[in-house]
């Protein structure tokens, strides 16, 4: 008949309550325990492989815009940056704002270290700050790679 109307049955849900409760309990277990470490203090970065070369650096600022870049045990300049330099700039800027935060000038040295995994590391012993370098690629490591073993002319 066409006036009579059958009633529908409930509709159930597609997905299963039970495994939608299992990974909620998985995803709060895995969040404590991330808190938990973080939490901690544990380091959570892996142990630094033996440096094979290392060099203490200083950066000026010069009038025509350079940068100059000095070993700092011998006051010798060993390169002159020039024009942009972007990644360089960017990551002394970034340990130069720490080291105003904390009230320090720029004579403390900063320490350039080739590890034996192929790591490279700009330190700041005088704040504790560091920036492990091949983070950012081969190109951009590569502008600090060169600092190592740069010979230059006696600084003016």
């Amino acid at each position: 008949m066409l006036g009579t109307l059958q009633p529908t049955p409930p509709q159930r849900d597609s997905m299963p309550r039970g495994p939608l409760f299992a990974i909620g309990a998985v995803l709060l277990v895995v969040l404590v325990g991330v808190a938990g470490v973080r939490l901690s203090g544990t380091p959570i970065r892996a142990p630094d492989a033996e440096a094979v070369a290392q060099r203490s650096l200083r950066f000026e600022d010069r009038r025509d815009g350079s940068v100059a870049v000095l070993d700092a045990r011998s006051g010798q300049q060993i390169e002159s940056i020039q024009g942009e330099a972007g990644f360089l700039r960017g990551a002394l800027r970034a340990m130069a704002r720490e080291r105003r935060k904390q009230g320090l000038g720029a004579e403390p040295a900063f320490e350039l270290i080739a590890r034996a995994d192929g790591r490279l590391t700009l330190s700041d012993p005088a704040t504790g700050e560091r920036v492990d370098l091949e983070s950012f690629g081969p190109t951009n490591s590569g502008v600090f790679r060169r600092l190592l073993t740069a010979q230059g002319a006696p600084a003016r």
